[in-house]
This record gives structure tokens, C-alpha cells and sequence, in this order.
């Protein structure tokens, strides 16, 4: 039987409830209170805090296995971004690929027409100087032709003249000089002469 004033069962269960319960107090909160102002402190300095600690925890064999676990059970779901990632990437390359191959295409394109343009120049410059050359050889001819008419007597010139169509014989009067071409005139016919004058007129006006 229990006697007055001794303490029963409950009242010693309290009593240890409440000594665990202050000495929980008196260790654990000064150490979360030691353990957040050393965060500060480090965070403060430029420490990086959780990286150390992770370097620490890779060092320790127990933790290390658990972080290559970690590392393996990679959530599919990331996978499956890096995949899609990597299937645009892919994409855009080949796309870039065939605008490289275009442009390409194009200045191939370019530059066969340029050379095309620089031999299409180069043969109307060839028949600009065959021309040129022609028409050169054509007047020295043609003042050899004059010079043959003008050391000509004009009793002789002057029949052969009005014998060729009026454009011809106009040519060859105009290029001639002036007592050549008087002396000549006086050998024709008054008609052939009347009429060459008016066409040498009209020319030179």
C-alpha cells in the first residue's frame, strides 16, 4: 500500500518526461542556433556552403553510395527534356545545313552567270574591234579610191563618176578638193552636173 506523500507510477513517468524534454532545450536549440550563425558566417565569406558539404559527404563511403543512387535514379522526366533538347538541336542543324547548301546553290548560280556576262563581253568587244578594224580598212580604201580619182585627169574621171548611182558618185565628189572637184564638174554634162551640185548641197546642209 502506498503511503501518504510518496510519489506513485504517473508522477515519476511526468518527472522523466519533463527532464528529457529540458535537456532536449538545453543541447539541441543552441546547436541549430550554433549551426545557422555558422551558415551566416560562411555565406558571408564567399564559403559555398552546401558544394563543401557535398565534397565532405562525397568522402564518406556511406553517403557516397548514396549520392551514385541518387545519380542513377535520374527522373525520366528530365530524360525525356534532354531528348527532346537534343532532337530540336538536331533539327536546327539539319535546317541550317540546307540554308548553307541554298546559298551555295545561289552563288554557284552567280557566279556562272558572271562568267557567262565576261564571255558574252569579251565576244562583242572581239566583234567591236573587227568592226572597228573593217570600217578602218574601208576608209583607207576608200581615200585611196579619192586619191585614184584625183590624179586622175578629169576628162577621164568625170565620164566614170556619172556613169555610178548619185550616192556613190555624191561620196566620192564630196572627199574630193575643191579645184579637183570644179575641174571634174566642168567635164560633165550640164544636166549630170547640175544635178550632183544639188546633191552636194543638200548633203553638206
Amino acid at each position: 500500500m502506498r503511503k501518504k506523500g510518496e510519489p506513485t507510477e504517473m508522477d515519476e513517468f511526468e518527472e522523466n518526461k519533463i527532464s528529457k524534454f529540458q535537456w532536449f532545450l538545453v543541447i539541441f536549440i543552441p546547436l541549430i542556433f550554433a549551426v545557422t550563425v555558422a551558415l551566416i558566417v560562411f555565406t558571408v565569406a564567399g564559403v559555398n556552403v552546401m558544394g563543401k558539404a557535398k565534397e565532405i559527404s562525397g568522402k564518406i563511403p556511406f553517403t557516397e553510395l548514396f549520392q551514385k543512387d541518387d545519380e542513377k535514379e535520374k527522373p525520366s522526366q528530365e530524360i525525356g527534356k534532354d531528348s527532346k533538347r537534343l532532337a530540336k538541336l538536331e533539327t536546327e542543324i539539319k535546317s541550317k545545313e540546307k540554308e548553307i547548301e541554298k546559298l551555295e546553290t545561289i552563288i554557284d548560280t552567280r557566279d556562272k552567270a558572271v562568267e557567262k556576262a565576261e564571255v558574252e563581253k569579251q565576244q562583242l568587244q572581239t566583234q567591236l574591234n573587227q568592226l572597228k578594224e573593217s570600217q578602218d580598212e574601208s576608209k583607207r580604201a576608200f581615200k585611196d579610191i579619192i586619191r585614184t580619182y584625183e590624179t586622175m585627169a578629169p576628162k577621164k574621171s568625170a565620164p566614170i563618176i556619172t556613169a555610178m548611182n548619185d550616192e556613190d558618185a555624191v561620196k566620192i565628189l564630196a572627199s574630193m578638193k575643191a579645184d579637183t572637184l570644179a575641174k571634174v564638174l566642168e567635164q560633165m554634162s550640164t544636166a549630170d552636173a547640175a544635178r550632183l551640185t544639188k546633191k552636194l548641197t543638200e548633203q553638206s546642209t
